[in-house]
């Protein structure tokens, strides 16, 4: 602490340990009320991290709550897909509306600011980040019990702009059961380690196939390591999903509502008791 400090940071330039950390979260829009704000996070793409945000979702939703999702994967949106959502957000002078799905989840994402959902978006990394964070700060989310941000897989720009804008309660990291998807993992975990983020844990998808004839269960992409890399890390690992065709098909045909969820209501039941 220098000898001349009065004690107010905001008109000092001096770089001292006492000098309080300028937090770089942004305000949420002023009709928003979000209770609870969880990063669904993959290392790499392919996953199936959309999918896994889209059935949170809806698991949350049917226990009860008000839910939104916050599509983050501005390059790659693709939960509008999912729940056959194609009307245009609409806006009023305080900022845009959410466009709600046929069961009344909240739903923002590029996808339904384009002209044609089959457009790229060609932008640099910091206009991409931009866009996150008007997601936030210019969409009145209303009442919100759970937000699920499905992120961009990786640790670029976009991830970066997340976890330090939002009021990010925990991550959900989410991984398949191949060795290299481990060391990824791995890399994902120390991302939220340096921005002191808590992960509520992992979600295994393509974990295994079961024989539709002797209901043995496969392990179509190898014997998963993830117990060892949860004892590694102290994460638990709150479910795994198998190869499922019917979800595939529910998330092809917009129908994810409708689709039987359980195998993430696990997930869905840690998540809700530890953020209680």
């Amino acid at each position: 602490m220098s000898e001349s400090c009065t004690g107010n940071c905001s008109t000092c330039s001096a770089s001292c340990s006492d000098r309080e950390q300028e937090s770089l979260l942004e305000k949420a829009n002023p009709l928003s009320h979000v209770k609870k704000v969880i990063a669904v996070v993959s290392g790499k793409g392919g996953v199936g991290k959309s999918t896994v945000t889209s059935m949170l979702a809806v698991a949350m939703q049917r226990k009860g709550y008000k839910v939104a999702i916050l599509d983050a994967d501005i390059t790659g949106p693709s939960i509008p897909k999912a729940f056959d959502i194609k009307d245009r957000p609409q806006g009023i002078e305080e900022g845009l509306l959410p466009v709600k799905s046929r069961e009344g989840i909240s739903v923002m994402s590029i996808n339904l600011l384009l002209s044609n959902e089959t457009d790229p978006v060609l932008w640099r990394g910091p206009i991409l980040a931009g866009a996150v964070k008007q997601f936030w700060t210019d969409v009145c989310w209303h009442e919100v019990d759970y937000m699920f941000v499905d992120m961009p897989p990786g640790t670029g720009d976009v991830p970066l702009t997340v976890f330090q804008s939002l009021p990010i309660d925990g991550i959900v990291l989410v991984t398949s059961p191949q060795d290299l998807v481990g060391m990824i993992v791995q890399k994902a975990v120390n991302m939220a380690s340096l921005m002191n983020l808590p992960v509520l844990g992992f979600v295994e998808n393509y974990s295994y196939l079961t024989c539709p004839d002797c209901g043995k269960k496969l392990e179509v992409f190898g014997k998963s390591n993830l117990d060892k890399v949860s004892e590694e890390t102290g994460i638990p690992v709150l479910a795994r999903l198998p190869i499922d065709p019917l979800i595939a098909q529910a998330v092809d045909e917009g129908l994810i509502e409708m689709a039987n969820v359980s195998a993430i209501d696990p997930a869905a039941d840690q998540i809700e008791a530890t953020l209680k």
